[in-house]
């Protein structure tokens, strides 16, 4: 589910190339659930295996469904297993516990946050009415209410669920158990997405530790680690440590599940997406194109994870100008989540953006607005008005009106945008940065260049502290910068900018990368948010 966002978390927003690690956590999550729930109690387990019943058939239904995705038909026959769960109070006790966290991960799959919450708690407070405080029991239903919080992006209040969660387990079971692992991971990626990168390292290294020691260096757990760290690093343009760790996870992959397995498929688009953030547009098309056909393969050509392996071909053919063939895999995208997911799945508004974002690119305006409309409404839904995804869209409808010289429209969309950043992520957020850059370019664009300059300025600052001094993001915003003192005749002021960003991406891209052509004194970038 995390590492990044997922869901995968529901709230990331729209991290490209598949960089998650959404399947793969979905399964940790079925089997932490259960067996930390129920802790191996051999009393409770033990009772709960003896009743047998109708429990069990619902349960097993329930959960079936679920993975079917027919969550409607799931959450009646979960709420039926929950009225039946048992009748001797240990086993009902595990029986309600297991029925109340099944049923709170179908209300987050249909992204009801309120009612999967509130289910969770619910789980919580009666395992620590029978078992006290630090009980392991405990611990895994605190683990359930953070990564409802988690997935929703409300870090402030998952953090110190995982938190509680890791310190009663270590105490419980071992500071080097396989649970105590999987909550560090989760807690690392907690500040991986909101860019605490040097919270998130550590945490990260002694999960993958623990994981190497426990399950041995070719373990697929241990793949999901070396993966993390791998984003972590990516995340701060560090491609060229990235990449081994890529490689090593897809190399275990390949080797403990087979070459067609859908996790290597996974493997495969993460460093496809390394390879195009660095704009090497060949080297990841074969790699993209591979995990496509695993998923078609594995899974049957109408499964959302083929949807998603289309958007990541078709993002790989818009960024090298290929639109005609680019077009038709996003609509077939499209298409496939409308039928799987239903109309209004956030999924599905993750498509519409990217078909938004292609016809913006090809400059037909008149087709983004209804696209960009139907986006924002299913997000508003999913996630509320103040979820920064629903912020993702504004900023994109805000570009559109600045392309059509609207404005004022633009104008009040970046400050809609920003104001709800920094509420929801805090003022010092690469994402606060991005708002901050763009409504600096539509004032620039209008030559207001005295609002335009403390706001790019400010958006430098947040973005080299949160990514350091060396992430290709931070050159964007130096030449920005250096192009909008060269406007306004300060060449003595511009040129070491321009130069300090070129510096930057010859470091980070190679001396001969396209990208430096970029680097002039006149040329201006919009940032962007990741898009699906």
């Amino acid at each position: 589910m995390f590492g990044g966002r997922h869901v995968a978390s529901p709230f990331m927003i729209r991290v490209t190339a598949h960089l998650h690690e959404g399947p793969r956590m979905k399964r940790y999550l079925e089997i932490f659930t259960i067996a930390v729930l129920l802790f191996l109690s051999s009393t409770s387990w033990g009772q709960v295996s003896k009743i047998g019943s109708n429990w069990d058939t619902l349960n097993t239904r329930a959960i079936a469904l679920f993975k079917a995705r027919k969550f409607d038909e799931a959450v009646k026959v979960a709420s039926r297993a929950l009225e039946v769960a048992g009748t001797s109070q240990e086993a009902r006790l595990a029986r309600v516990t297991t029925s109340l966290i099944i049923l709170a991960d179908i209300y987050s799959a249909q992204y009801n946050f309120a009612a999967a919450e509130l289910l969770c708690k619910r789980a919580v407070e009666i395992n620590e009415k029978e078992y006290g405080n630090e009980h392991p029991i405990v611990a895994g239903a605190l683990y359930k209410v953070a990564q409802t919080y988690h997935g929703f992006g409300q870090y402030a209040k998952a953090q110190p669920l995982y938190e509680r969660s890791l310190a009663i387990l270590e105490k419980a079971l071992a500071p080097d158990h396989a649970y105590v692992a999987l909550i560090l991971n989760n807690l690392a990626e907690l500040y991986r997405e909101q860019s605490q990168y040097a919270a998130a390292e550590p945490l990260h290294r002694r999960s993958l530790a623990i994981r190497e020691k426990v399950f041995g260096a070719d373990h697929v757990d241990v793949a999901q680690s070396l993966n993390n760290v791998a984003l972590l690093y990516m995340s701060q343009g560090q491609y060229a440590l990235s990449e081994p760790l890529f490689r090593r996870s897809l190399a275990i992959r390949e080797k403990a599940l087979g070459p067609d397995h859908p996790d290597v498929a996974l493997s495969l688009d993460n460093l496809a997406g390394l390879y195009k953030a660095q704009g090497q547009y060949a080297t990841p098309e074969p790699l993209v194109k591979r995990a496509l056909a695993i998923r078609e393969k594995a899974l049957g050509p109408d499964h959302p994870d083929v949807a998603s392996s289309l958007n990541s071909l078709a993002g790989l053919y818009r960024a090298q100008g290929l639109y005609a063939l680019a077009e038709p895999l996003l609509k077939r995208s499209l298409t496939i989540e409308e039928k799987a997911l239903g109309p209004d799945h956030p999924a599905v508004s993750g498509s519409l953006i990217s078909l938004a974002a292609l016809y913006m690119d090809r400059g037909q305006y008149v087709s983004v607005e209804p696209l960009l409309t139907r986006a924002l409404a299913i997000d508003e839904k999913a996630y509320g008005p103040g979820s920064p995804n629903v912020v993702s869209v504004l900023s994109r409808l805000a570009s559109l009106y600045w392309n059509q010289g609207q404005y004022v429209l633009a104008e009040s969309l970046y400050k809609r945008s920003l104001a709800t950043y920094e509420k929801a992520l805090g003022p010092d957020h690469p994402y606060v940065a991005t708002i901050l850059n763009n409504l600096s370019g539509l004032y620039r664009a209008q030559a207001q260049y005295a609002p335009a300059e403390p706001l790019l300025k400010r958006a430098l600052a947040i973005s080299e502290k949160a990514l350091g001094p060396d992430h290709p993001e931070l050159a964007t915003g130096l030449n920005n910068l250096a192009g909008l003192l060269q406007e306004q005749e300060q060449h003595a002021l511009a040129v070491p900018l321009s130069k300090r960003a070129l510096a930057i991406r010859e470091k980070a891209l190679g001396p001969d990368h396209p990208a430096l052509s970029l680097n002039e004194h006149g040329h201006q970038s919009r940032w962007s948010l990741p898009c699906n």
